[in-house]
């Protein structure tokens, strides 16, 4: 009766130890689950830039963002898209992001509203990690690699379009 008891409680416990391993790669799968990507057009004085985003619908997926990234490719993007206007004084932090990054903060016609450069925090207390406040209110904000908008001459009332938003730009001219 003690060998059947001894073989029960291995298997149990083989049992429990793989179950706990089945459960954390579930969690790291779930957190390495990758975003919806779309394609995204910037339209600037009559040019048309490209780019690739990810996006970033829920709280959560916003909430970690660009985190623990070490590159972004050239053209390519993160849109966090909100279903409600947010207000000026909300905004981004930099904590845990590696890489400077550019941000467009998006108006509810689809135009961007403001613009800023973000430096990498370094610090391992989030506290220390300043805020880039948007100071207008958007309905998204656009980030990609810092520098790329003032190369492409993109600024403040260029229209932005992605694939579910809502009207697109009004009054955007048209480009060919």
């Amino acid at each position: 009766m003690k060998i059947t008891q001894g073989v029960s409680r291995q298997r149990l416990g083989a049992v429990l130890v793989a179950l706990a391993a089945l459960l954390l790669i579930w969690q790291v799968s779930a957190g390495a689950q990758e975003l919806e990507r779309s394609a995204l057009e910037i339209l600037s004085e009559g040019e048309r830039h490209s780019l690739q985003v990810e996006l970033a619908q829920t709280a959560a997926e916003r909430r970690k963002g660009l985190m623990d990234r070490d590159s972004l490719d050239p053209d390519a993007g993160m849109l966090f898209v909100y279903q409600s206007l947010q207000p000026p004084q909300s905004g981004f932090w930099m904590y845990r992001t590696r890489i400077p990054l550019d941000i467009a903060f998006i108006d509810e016609q689809g135009r961007i509203a403001a613009l800023y450069t973000m430096q990498p925090c370094t610090s391992p207390n989030p506290a220390d990690c300043p805020a880039t406040v948007a100071g207008v209110e958007y309905r998204a904000a656009l980030e990609v690699n810092a520098g790329y908008f003032e190369a492409h001459g993109i600024g403040e009332g260029d229209c932005v379009k992605w694939p579910g938003q809502p009207d697109g730009c009004v009054g955007a001219s048209s480009v060919e």
